[in-house]
């Protein structure tokens, strides 16, 4: 018997799916999702095949997105993803037992990841003349939602910009990753899901002057605005997303593995503004961009889901630290052991004092 309550968040999850062994459900903020746990007897499962592709044309990914979850092996790698149908594998019912599903079960979920509406194969008429009548994701709320995040200005100066651009363009940069979870490590790996070059700032000087302008004029506003005392920093680098290679970061969460769990708040820093593209969005709070002025920063909590839309003109420049307290380097030290790698010519970096 199901235990799901209508609009509580949705539990989350990674499987297995056709495009990716490790697919993070938790990425898919931002359009209504449904599940269909296909269980049970094969006529069951059958007739939830055969809903979904009479109304194919109700699934899109845009607006609204079908997983259908199986059990079985065979049928699952009989299965192929194609725009709005997928699917996910979960041969030891995991999956299952999070949602209640003992028997088919159809889950509806909105685009802030929330429990809408759920029931059985009995439901099913019912089920897809909802669908057509739900409103946009962006208006699901009924208002204009707000993603929860701090814009502070004037962080640093223009000549600590531009002299942070030189010392990237110095350098040159490499290919940016992603960390990743597998078989208990964080491993960092590269891939098509994000295009960025960073170069890490290993002039003390530079370090020293970001640090300082943290300290007085961030800390003091991210203190107010959400009662947090930020006592260390991670990470000096200068990013680069580049219109000509359509530089991009998709939905992600900056905190979702052992070596990065300790990650409270990020920080987006903007070291110029002459590029088109290149803001961050919140599917999870509608398709509103948010963009830090020249110098400005935008915060908000590493559990957010975010990406970095593709930079379509020009080249945007950022320093991206993220910011923890002590009860997060208890967390950073414990789960070191866990950190395998960073991306290929990437080092590890070093978290330094916010204070200092």
């Amino acid at each position: 018997m199901t235990h799901l309550i209508v609009g509580t968040p949705s539990p989350v999850f990674e499987a297995e799916s056709p495009v990716n062994p490790t697919f993070a459900f938790s990425s898919l903020g931002g359009r209504y999702v449904l599940l269909a746990f296909a269980r049970g007897p094969a006529a069951g499962r059958e007739a939830m095949h055969t809903a979904i592709q009479a109304n194919r044309s109700l699934f899109d990914d845009d607006r609204i997105a079908a997983f259908t979850v199986l059990e079985d092996r065979a049928d699952y790698a009989a299965r192929r993803d194609e725009r709005g149908l997928h699917w996910f594998f979960d041969g030891d019912g995991a999956i299952a037992r999070l949602f209640g599903a003992e028997e088919p079960l159809w889950v509806l979920i909105d685009p802030s990841l929330r429990i809408l509406a759920f029931g059985g194969l009995d439901w099913t008429p019912r089920l897809f003349s909802i669908l057509p009548t739900l409103p946009a994701p962006d208006a699901h709320a009924g208002v204009e939602m707000i993603a929860p995040v701090l814009i502070v200005p004037r962080l640093l100066e223009p000549d600590l910009c531009q002299r942070l651009i030189a010392y990237y363009e110095a350098d040159g940069g490499k290919p940016s990753g992603t960390m990743r979870q597998v078989e208990g490590k964080t491993v960092g790996v590269l891939s098509d899901f994000k295009r960025r070059r960073d170069a890490q700032i290993e002039d003390e000087t530079l370090q020293t002057e970001i640090r300082a302008r943290v300290r007085h004029r961030l800390m003091p506003e991210i203190e107010k605005a959400f009662q947090f005392k930020v006592t260390r920093i991670e990470r000096y680098i200068v990013a680069c997303y580049d219109a000509e290679t359509g530089g991009y970061f998709r939905p992600h969460r900056d905190n979702t593995t052992t070596g990065t769990a300790h990650r409270q708040f990020a920080v987006s820093i903007n070291l110029n503004d002459d590029f088109e593209g290149g803001d961050l969005r919140f599917p999870e709070f509608g398709s509103r961009t948010y963009r830090a002025p020249k110098g400005g920063a935008v915060v908000f909590s590493c559990t957010l889901l975010h990406e970095a839309t593709p930079v379509t003109r020009g080249t945007r420049y950022a320093t991206l630290p993220f910011l923890y307290d002590e009860a997060g380097k208890a967390i950073r030290d414990a789960n070191l052991h866990t950190l395998v790698a960073r991306p290929p010519q990437q080092p590890e970096p070093q978290p330094q004092e916010a204070t200092a």
